[in-house]
């Protein structure tokens, strides 16, 4: 290892880069970046600055923490589940619900919707009861 990979070394680790990442960059092995690091007290530097993961600047929608993506899988938007229900519950007008059907319930006439569910015919299990076992208006 001569002293221009040391300083790149010292430089990458510094803005944040694990072991394997500059290993990769300067065609060393990642035990030898490793020993590097250890000698010269550049140990214990948090990875997630300059991480190759988070290339395009991903961060959390709700708390703004880098994201770590897994490569081959989809891209997360959050950092955690806590932050994901958290987003979601603030902002209910964001979510597409696709499924959601307009019926006219058969016990007792009113109009309703179903999430989900393209064959509901009740607006209520008390108004499908009442029609089934026809006693009376449909609401109890």
């Amino acid at each position: 290892m001569n002293t221009e990979q040391k300083e790149q070394i010292r430089k990458l680790r510094s803005s944040g880069h694990g072991y394997a990442a500059i290993a990769n960059a300067l065609g060393l092995t990642k035990n030898q970046v490793s020993a590097f690091c250890r000698r010269n007290n550049l140990t214990g530097q948090i990875a997630d600055s300059g991480d190759e993961n988070t290339p395009d600047g991903s961060y959390c929608r709700f708390c703004g923490k880098p994201i770590r993506q897994k490569p081959g899988r989809k891209e997360a938007r959050f950092c955690c589940d806590a932050c994901r229900l958290s987003w979601w519950n603030a902002h209910p007008e964001q979510v597409n619900r696709k499924a959601v059907y307009f019926f006219t319930c058969a016990g007792c006439g009113r109009r309703f919707t179903a999430y989900g569910n393209r064959h509901r015919k009740y607006c209520s299990h008390a108004c499908y009861i009442a029609d089934r076992f026809k006693s009376g208006d449909g609401h109890e």
